[in-house]
């Protein structure tokens, strides 16, 4: 059940995005209202907000316009989101993908976890446009996200099915692999 549900998932999140277009300078200048949480250049500055320097333009605009939207739900994302225009996200996108992501992997990539790797790679860079980094994000976050996945709280038609066979245990023991990958940002 599980591989079939990976291998849907590979399959949903490999699709076309739309296309952004934004302005990373206009979005350096809008990123100054992220950087307590996120940092200018996409660093998380606090354990409950996820790396986003590196991360894919598309996949960057998709969330802020989901918390927007109401489609997805955060305290704080909900209320930045909600005043943000189409063009100021593609901006603030463009700013955040300019950023180069490395991982230094200090464990054996075969002892990731099988069901995230295929599309989070083994080094927690993603290897599927759609799906964020997890190299580096703290094992809180982690966990966080997968318990709200595993509950409905967070909704997703990929990450759903995958994380309702988790326990507690496997989730925490995805949590500290990708929390251990030493992770940097490069400046565009």
């Amino acid at each position: 059940m599980r591989l079939g549900v990976l291998a849907l998932g590979g399959v949903l999140l490999a699709g076309p995005l739309a296309a952004q277009s934004g302005d990373a300078e206009a979005g350096r200048a809008l990123a100054g209202q992220c950087r307590t949480c996120h940092g200018l250049d996409g660093r998380a500055q606090i354990p409950v907000a996820p790396n986003i320097g590196g991360e894919p333009a598309s996949y960057l605009a998709a969330q802020l316009r989901a918390f927007r939207s109401g489609e997805r739900v955060n305290e704080m994302m909900s209320v930045v989101a909600a005043s943000l225009t189409d063009a100021q996200i593609d901006d603030l996108a463009a700013w955040y993908a300019a950023h180069r992501p490395v991982a230094t992997l200090a464990a054996d990539p075969g002892a990731a976890p099988e069901l995230c790797a295929a599309c989070h790679g083994a080094d927690g860079l993603s290897v599927v446009e759609d799906a964020p980094h997890l190299a580096g994000e703290s094992n809180i976050y982690i966990e966080t996200q997968l318990k709200a996945f595993r509950s409905g709280r967070r909704e997703s038609a990929v990450m759903g099915p995958i994380a309702q066979d988790l326990s507690d245990a496997e989730i925490r023991a995805v949590a500290d692999w990708y929390a251990a990958i030493g992770f940097e940002i490069a400046p565009p």
